[in-house]
């Protein structure tokens, strides 16, 4: 328990940004004018996450109203900004200059829920087409035990209450349009030929390492 304490301590009471400019000149397709104008955005969510966290040490609780006030508002982006970072943050982390292709455990653990490696490439490529401003998302549910391709539109909606992130795909058109235009297929194929599958398979490990203390819960 001293420990837990202790790393709560040690915590900040803002968010610092993450450097992903090693990225900028290396990805195969993806531009650094569209990574660098990219990473610019997340460092603003960065920002106002911080602007919005400060703003509620400060408002009337009193007048908390579910029709509105500014403890609401405050509520729902304080959301929409953190996600934005985490979304990004996991974004830009399962990316890689010179990829190579994805282990043979990692297909085999993909495969038993969408039936093979390319099932589970088909699904995650129709869910980024399907998804409006937001996000495809790779994730682990708890529940079932299951892997799942969902949508998040947004940073803050249809997000699964018991699932892990484990491959982020940003389908924003911030993220592509100075490179692809509206071409978002062209941009899925290219974030697949840039995609970290290690970094994938080591999310899924320690996913699949807090399943039995979570499901406890």
């Amino acid at each position: 328990m001293a420990n837990v304490n202790k790393k709560l301590m040690m915590k900040e009471d803002s968010l610092i940004a993450k450097d992903f400019s090693p990225l900028f000149n290396n990805l195969e397709g993806l531009s650094e004018n569209q990574l660098s104008q990219h990473d610019k955005l997340y460092k603003g969510y960065i920002a106002k996450y911080n602007e919005v966290n400060k703003k509620l040490q400060n408002t009337d609780l009193l007048a908390a109203n579910q029709n509105y006030s500014e403890f609401r508002s405050l509520k729902v982006e304080l959301t929409h900004n953190l996600n934005g970072v985490i979304l990004h943050e996991m974004y830009f982390a399962n990316l890689i200059a010179a990829g190579k292709d994805p282990c043979q455990e990692l297909q085999d653990i993909l495969s038993k829920d969408f039936g093979s490696w390319d099932g589970y490439i088909k699904d995650l490529k129709a869910t980024g087409m399907a998804s409006r401003a937001g996000w495809a998302v790779t994730a682990y549910n708890y529940r079932d035990g299951k892997f799942y391709n969902y949508i998040i539109d947004q940073h803050n909606m249809q997000i699964p209450a018991f699932a892990r992130p484990v491959l982020v795909m940003d389908t924003w058109e911030h993220a592509f349009m100075i490179d692809f235009g509206t071409d978002k297929k062209s941009y899925i194929n290219t974030f697949l030929d840039n995609t970290n599958w290690q970094v994938m398979y080591e999310r899924i490990t320690s996913t699949l390492q807090t399943e039995e203390i979570l499901n406890k819960f």
